[in-house]
């Protein structure tokens, strides 16, 4: 079986982890977003916000979680595997943040290619910080504008989330999805 690998993206309190969560509910399955648990490992080696300090360090973590999580979908007897997430979002936030990078970011995005990516825009009414979010919503709007252009350039067609309950969203995209 060919597994679609389904990316769901978008700036940080789109919606992303809630509508994971709902979809693994359903008994897809999902990959949790990496960030968080580099970040907390981090936090316990003594770095608050190892994103913002070593950016380059951090993103090479990212990209080593992301490709494992490829490879695993792709490994899987699923129809669909859904990702929080995929690789072309390291590069997003590194142009988010004015950092410039290796290439190999780049080479990866080119080399491990997703079957869908769906984007969730930034919703004032749900948005919340929490101890591993730093960004405010201002920042989300750009967040979300850089990760439109990123997955653009590496060739995807990005199919937009409408605001709704996470029931609804997440019906949006199996409908979608099922579709493909």
């Amino acid at each position: 079986m060919n597994t679609k690998t389904i990316v769901i993206t978008g700036g940080p309190g789109s919606g992303k982890t809630s509508i994971i969560k709902e979809l693994e509910k359903r008994g897809f399955t999902c990959s949790e977003e990496v960030s968080r648990d580099i970040i907390l490992k981090a936090r316990e080696d003594g770095i608050d916000q190892l994103f913002l300090t070593n950016p380059i360090q951090f993103s090479e973590l990212l990209l080593k979680g992301r490709k494992e999580q490829f490879h695993t979908a792709l490994a899987s007897n699923n129809e669909f595997f859904f990702l929080d997430r995929g690789i072309p979002d390291i590069p997003a936030y590194m142009e988010f943040k004015g950092d410039e990078y290796p290439e190999f970011f780049s080479e990866a995005c080119k080399e491990h290619k997703y079957d869908a990516i769906f984007i969730l825009a930034p919703w004032q009414e749900i948005f919340t910080n929490d101890n591993e979010r730093y960004e405010n919503f201002d920042q989300a709007l750009e967040i979300h504008e850089k990760l439109i252009e990123t997955y653009t350039k590496y060739g995807y067609a990005l199919r937009d989330v409408p605001f709704g309950s996470i029931e609804a969203r997440a019906d949006h995209i199996i409908d979608v999805v099922k579709a493909l």
